[in-house]
């Protein structure tokens, strides 16, 4: 099997850890990525789902090998599908940094987390003006169980952000940082707290940041978002179809595709070809012809559609509904890969953010 095949195999099907004995934390919650961990296969790195009831039945398990004591720090495992060996793969071990705690006193761990091998990531404000109301709430989304459950806090200060960025560059090698946010009752949607947050990083370490929020009222802030210091720009579509964003995300709904476009092309002036992206979640019910077209629409306007794997999260409404199959995605990547290599917006020319790390998704590896 291919390494393109064995990640999105292993993406949409999870790996099935009957005994976790790799000693390596997982994520379970929050703004996503949720109930994964991240696994280097063939020296790239994915963020595979392990929490999930798709992954209680994957054939995809793990044992882990004997390393000598020199090796421990990297915990390496025997992959297998259905009993046989077919890969090796590592486990990034456990970030030094989040063995800190702020000035304040909370826990780095609380603060922001290491995704992938390299990339930290933050949800700044951890509450959304729909989560509460399922009348309103994106179906996929467990923003606040990682709060429910103490695993994080509501609202991350500038400085505390700051001091832990610092630090998880100069502990762990960190090469850019992911900044997202529930959506706050404000017009400009999180971009004015986004600002505030990358103007007190950027003062503390030279770190390349991607904000993520909804269109703001006002594409203004694009310009003001840029001059605080962020260098990329993610606003996630998540889905195209009419009938289907106003199932899963009744709320989000009401910003139609085209007031999305529209911020694109604006986004797209500021920040620059291929450094705005969106997540498209394949396995909602857009079809693949659908997110096929949308994502032509978006190359040609500068936008990277990042296109991922549903993953059913436990908390959420969707917890049962199933991943996508594997060859949906194959064919997916295939129609997109190429189209991103010919526009010259690969992912590692992307400055920072979701599309750059790409663990996500087995999208960068179809590019070349």
């Amino acid at each position: 099997m291919n390494k393109q095949r064995l990640i999105t195999e292993l993406q949409s099907r999870g790996l099935n850890l009957c005994r976790d004995d790799l000693g390596v934390s997982g994520r379970k919650g929050g703004a996503g990525p949720s109930d994964h961990k991240a696994a280097i296969v063939d020296g790239t790195t994915v963020m595979v789902p392990v929490f999930t009831g798709t992954a209680s039945q994957s054939p995809y398990s793990s044992r882990a090998i004997p390393q000598p004591q020199a090796n421990r720090e990297t915990p390496t495992a025997t992959l297998t599908k259905a009993g046989e060996a077919i890969a090796t793969v590592q486990f990034p071990p456990e970030p030094e940094f989040y063995s800190l705690t702020t000035a304040d006193g909370i826990p780095y761990r609380k603060i922001a987390l290491l995704h992938g091998r390299d990339v930290l990531a933050t949800t700044v404000l951890q509450t959304c003006i729909r989560y509460g109301d399922r009348d309103t709430a994106c179906q996929f989304c467990a923003i606040g169980e990682s709060l429910a459950s103490g695993q994080t806090i509501a609202r991350k200060t500038p400085e505390q952000l700051a001091e832990v960025a610092e630090a998880a560059v100069r502990l762990d090698g960190v090469k850019h940082l992911v900044m997202t946010t529930g959506t706050p009752n404000g017009r400009d949607r999180g971009a004015a707290y986004l600002a505030d947050c990358a103007r007190a990083i950027k003062a503390r370490v030279n770190l390349p940041i991607q904000a993520q929020c909804e269109p703001p009222d006002d594409f203004v802030w694009f310009e003001r978002m840029k001059a605080a210091g962020i260098d990329s720009l993610g606003m996630h579509l998540e889905a195209v179809s009419a009938g289907v964003r106003a199932r899963i995300m009744p709320g989000k709904a009401e910003v139609s595709v085209e007031t999305y476009m529209e911020a694109f092309a604006a986004a797209v002036k500021v920040f620059g070809w291929g450094q705005v992206s969106t997540y498209l979640l394949a396995g909602l019910g857009d079809s693949l012809e659908t997110l096929v077209e949308t994502s032509d629409r978006l190359i040609a306007l500068g936008v990277y559609p990042f296109v991922v794997p549903f993953v059913p999260i436990s908390g959420t409404p969707l917890a049962n509904h199933p991943a996508p199959k594997s060859d949906f995605m194959y064919s997916l990547y295939e129609a997109i890969g190429p189209k991103l290599q010919a526009a010259g917006m690969t992912s590692d020319s992307v400055k920072a953010g979701c599309a750059k790390c790409g663990a996500c998704s087995a999208l960068s590896t179809f590019e070349s």
